[in-house]
C-alpha cells in the first residue's frame, strides 16, 4: 500500500457530487481565456491584487478592485445578478478567495479563479501592462 491509497479513495459517487460541487465555486484560467471579450462572456472579471499589481500587468478586461475594498458601492453599477469572478497572484495567493468572501457576504454570486497570474502565465497567455 502506498501513501496514495494509505486512505481509500471515496466511492464514485461522493466523488462526482464533489468534483461537479466544485465548478460552482471556481473556473479556470483557459475557460476564462477562452470567452474573453466574446459575446459568451457573462461574468466581470475582477483583479483583486490592488492598483500597483494591477498596473504591473493584468488579465485582459479584468476590473482593478482590491479585495480589501470590496463594498457595495463598488458593485452597485452591476446588475445584481452579475457574476463576478476573482483573480489575483495565484495559488499560493488568497485574495480571490477573500474577495469572494467579502462579494458573497455582499449577496453576489462569485467564482474564484485560483490560477491568477501565474496560472495565466503557465497557459501561455498575456498579460495587460498599463
Amino acid at each position: 500500500m502506498s501513501i496514495v491509497t494509505e486512505v481509500a479513495a471515496a466511492p464514485a459517487a461522493e466523488a462526482l457530487a464533489r468534483f461537479e460541487d466544485s465548478l460552482r465555486f471556481e473556473t479556470d484560467c483557459w475557460d476564462v481565456h477562452s470567452v474573453l471579450g466574446t459575446p459568451q462572456q457573462d461574468f466581470v472579471l475582477l483583479d483583486v491584487r490592488g492598483t500597483e499589481k494591477y498596473a504591473q500587468g493584468h488579465l485582459p478586461g479584468a476590473v482593478d478592485l482590491a479585495h480589501r475594498k470590496i463594498i457595495g458601492s463598488k458593485l452597485a453599477e452591476y446588475p445584481a445578478d452579475t457574476l463576478f469572478v476573482t483573480y489575483c497572484a495565484g495559488p499560493h495567493c488568497n485574495g480571490a478567495t477573500r474577495a469572494a468572501i467579502r462579494i458573497a457576504r455582499l449577496g453576489r454570486p462569485v467564482k474564484i479563479m485560483p490560477g491568477g497570474v501565474t496560472g495565466w502565465l503557465d497557459e501561455g497567455f498575456e498579460l495587460v501592462r498599463a
